[in-house]
């Protein structure tokens, strides 16, 4: 994701540094993208950061190394735990560094079309000044609130998004069952009221052609699921369905799952009841 939204910003005619952990990918991304690659240290000297990473972990591994230089702005894309980011935000505030938690949904295809939609929490002065910036790699930008919103709100977007995905692999396998055709059933339900962005663009083009293509790891999905139950911890709140829905897919171990694009969780359900979804 991360190397498709950096690819836009030198369109804003700004300065565009990279770093990866990989220094060879850096390299061929500055080659593609007329961009900078640099030191993890001259990185974080940008007035500008953005982080796209797997963990909040990852990111506090960062900021312990290096910090960031006072009047910069953090953006995180990390698709990160709520607490996390109260956490470096207060730290990096005491240095003279906003931090925005700004998790990004739309998949790979959307982050190299620019189209991302981008969900912001912290501070509102800085994601006003970040905002054209964020621009070059999305469509839809939304301050959802204080720091850790933006990193909640993506948690349970990608709850809802697995909880799509089983409830529809649960319908096709009732219909399998049946007899009925699944490419003539899916066609039926996305011009009906069972739509959804996973019947629309997931199960026929990864589940029923068997391809699974990997742009979304299963693993990330497991631990964005987590996070949204330990939102739930949190409160009082009795919400049974993410808590099923976390059981389903914690089904393929993780480090299976981290090999395994998100649509093959129902791979698991087909093994239960020894139907194939084709």
């Amino acid at each position: 994701m991360g190397w498709h939204m950096a690819s836009h910003l030198p369109k804003l005619g700004h300065e565009v540094w990279v770093w990866n952990r990989t220094q060879a990918k850096a390299d061929y991304h500055a080659i593609c993208f007329e961009t900078q690659a640099v030191s993890l240290q001259k990185a974080l000297q940008a007035d500008f950061i953005f982080s796209c990473l797997p963990t909040s972990a990852d990111v506090e591994q960062l900021i312990a190394a290096h910090l960031p230089k006072q009047g910069s702005i953090w953006i995180d894309c990390t698709s990160g735990v709520p607490e996390a980011a109260k956490k470096i935000s207060q730290s990096l505030k005491k240095i003279g560094v906003e931090y925005l938690d700004a998790p990004v949904s739309g998949q790979t295809i959307g982050a190299e079309r620019g189209t991302l939609t981008v969900m912001i929490g912290g501070d509102a002065h800085a994601f006003a000044q970040a905002k054209p910036i964020i621009s070059a790699f999305s469509t839809l930008i939304e301050y959802v609130g204080e720091s850790g919103s933006g990193f909640a709100v993506k948690a349970i977007n990608n709850t809802l998004m697995a909880t799509h995905l089983w409830a529809l692999a649960e319908g096709l396998t009732v219909l399998k069952s049946k007899g009925v055709d699944l490419s003539a059933a899916l066609n039926c339900i996305n011009h009906s009221s069972g739509k959804s962005s996973i019947s629309e663009n997931i199960m026929a083009q990864r589940v029923l052609n068997r391809s699974f293509d990997k742009t979304f790891a299963l693993d990330l999905l497991q631990k964005d699921i987590a996070i949204a139950i330990d939102l739930i911890q949190q409160t009082a709140l009795q919400l049974p369905s993410m808590h099923l829905i976390q059981q389903q897919f914690a089904r393929i171990e993780k480090k299976q799952a981290s090999q395994l694009d998100f649509s093959a969780a129902v791979q698991s359900l087909e093994q239960m009841n020894q139907i194939e979804l084709r």
